[in-house]
């Protein structure tokens, strides 16, 4: 299980493993949680008092700091897994869903004619489709594309990049993807 770590803006940054979590409450840099308690840790107990410290440990977190980074100037890296999420499991050219072991990335400008490996340049496609295409552009295969291209939102990233992700992690990050997303189909 995984935390989601924001900015104190709400910005998502990263995900967390619990223990990680646990060392940004300990050193007080929560600045603000939401969504369902998912664990709790015990430590030891107070030599003055005889309390137990007790840290919970929220499903989003929002961190002291400022990021320094734009969000919409960052450009997600590219994988087969989140190509393929992104796509929904659906090639571009026949239409058909299949498991992600028959799918491939196919570069609609091939490399053979300087195309380039980016979210724009690439789809998903069948192993069929992708070897009746071979090198050459949809135009030049006589294959039309059946949608188009694009670069994941910052939101969407985050969704494509991990697979367990909670309902109340999923709930804040589907509020604020674009309305174009195939995500939301």
């Amino acid at each position: 299980m995984k935390v989601l770590k924001l900015s104190a803006q709400g910005l998502p940054q990263s995900w967390i493993s619990l223990e990680r979590a646990v060392i940004y409450y300990a050193a007080r840099e929560v600045r603000w949680e939401m969504g369902a308690e998912v664990a709790v840790f015990r430590g030891g107990h107070n030599a003055l008092t005889g309390h137990q410290s007790v840290i919970a440990v929220n499903s989003i977190i929002g961190t002291r700091g400022v990021s320094g980074v734009n969000p919409f100037h960052l450009k997600p890296a590219l994988t087969n897994r989140k190509l393929f999420s992104r796509d929904r499991k659906l090639c571009a050219y026949c239409g058909e869903r299949f498991p992600e072991e028959d799918l491939t990335r196919e570069h609609i400008v091939p490399f053979a004619q300087n195309g380039l490996d980016s979210w724009m340049n690439v789809v998903t496609a069948c192993r069929a489709c992708n070897h009746r295409k071979s090198h050459r552009t949809p135009e030049q295969a006589n294959m039309t594309l059946l949608y188009a291209p694009y670069v994941p939102s910052l939101w969407e990233d985050f969704i494509l990049r991990n697979r367990r992700i909670l309902a109340d992690q999923m709930e804040f990050l589907m509020a604020h993807v674009p309305r174009s997303s195939r995500l939301l189909a």
